[in-house]
């Protein structure tokens, strides 16, 4: 139960200087974790607009896919100068895929670095022997894989991880260390094990270990950071040069700004209001629309976020329903315009977002 009336605890000192990871220079030390289905473009443009966010990264998108032209991998590919940076993420187990992949990125482009998956659990990436089963190999393959796709691109070259693959077998220090050695620019650490998924506490002791393994290069933090508390507990116990987050950050699209306000003043600053949260997916939607350049298709793409919105917003279930099923904007607007041009329902507060349900995979179901 996060608790309203919590003080904000004073922001880390170190925080204020410049990081750097590679030739990229983030504006703050937060950035927007990739998150499969979630955090395309549409929602990436529409965060940094409110600001404070460092460096946001792509959808996982399939290295083999990419050089196969297939159509719905250009989709998670589309950009704008407006973003920039962007670090596009890949996975796959082959490494002339993955180099080429990078390659054909950074030729168009596309991306302002490149980011190696070695966290997705589900089964049909692992079983491509891309994602967390990368985590597996210790006797060398992983790290000349990953070497070879640093050394194809002039661009910095990151790698998301978890903790390893189950308790007993946490190699992420090990790879941080190697890694690190191969010019890697920066590792995320979701503080979780592939058996995890996505259910269980993130373990800050491992993140630790993993910033200690390393000599300069940052090491991001990942994990069930929702509020300015959990971020503070997050870099005192880890130590972590800074935070990636991604559930967090479709609970409270102003986390970014008001956690860079924290570190910048020790004030975050006003949370989103009723008002702004309708505003926010009003435009959500919309370029949901642009993206998939079709009012159905823009809009099928909104039903996987549509509960957590109405969750969120307290809107009836009538209109739940209805936009799980939406088909079109004009639909929409009938649906949320008497409650957009309402005040709050009594008792609501900006603090409802962080109890509404962010439906991501948990579970066995994260092992699909």
């Amino acid at each position: 139960m996060i608790n309203v009336n919590a003080e904000i605890p004073p922001p880390p000192s170190f925080y204020r200087e410049p990081l750097s990871v590679g030739t990229l220079r983030p504006v703050s030390r937060f950035n927007l974790a990739p998150l499969a289905g979630y955090t395309n473009l549409p929602f990436r443009l529409s965060i940094r607009e409110i600001g404070g966010v460092g460096l946001c990264t792509t959808d996982l998108v399939n290295a083999r896919a990419i050089l196969e032209g297939i159509k719905k991998t250009m989709e998670l590919l589309a950009t704008t100068p407006a973003e920039r940076p962007l670090i596009v993420q890949i996975f796959g187990g082959k490494t002339d895929d993955l180099t080429c992949a990078a390659k054909w990125l950074i030729e168009r482009g596309l991306a302002d670095g490149i980011d190696i998956n070695m966290g997705c659990p589900v089964r049909k990436v692992v079983k491509t022997g891309g994602g967390s089963s990368m985590l597996c190999d210790t006797s060398g393959g992983t790290v000349a894989l990953v070497r070879q796709v640093v050394e194809a691109v002039p661009v910095p070259v990151t790698v998301k991880m978890r903790l390893g693959w189950d308790d007993d077998n946490l190699t992420a220090p090990f790879f941080a260390r190697e890694f690190e050695k191969v010019g890697v620019a920066a590792v995320t650490i979701h503080g979780r094990t592939r058996e995890q998924g996505f259910s269980g506490g993130v373990n800050h002791e491992g993140i630790r270990r993993v910033v200690e393994a390393v000599e300069r290069m940052p090491v991001f933090g990942n994990g069930d950071v929702r509020t300015i508390a959990d971020a503070a507990r997050m870099i005192e116990e880890t130590g972590c040069h800074g935070i990636a987050i991604g559930r967090g950050a479709l609970a409270d699209p102003w986390i970014f700004r008001r956690l860079n306000n924290w570190v910048q003043t020790g004030d975050p600053g006003p949370r989103g209001t009723y008002t702004e949260r309708f505003a926010f997916m009003r435009l959500h939607v919309r370029r949901l629309v642009e993206w998939k350049g079709s009012e159905k298709y823009g809009c099928i793409q909104f039903r996987k976020i549509a509960t957590w919105y109405t969750k969120a917003l307290r809107l009836p279930k009538y209109v739940q329903q209805r936009l799980v099923m939406l088909s079109n904007l004009n639909e929409f607007e009938e649906l949320i315009s008497p409650y957009a041009d309402a005040s709050a329902p009594e008792g609501w507060s900006e603090w409802d977002t962080h109890h509404a349900h962010v439906a991501v995979p948990a579970g066995p179901i994260s092992h699909w």
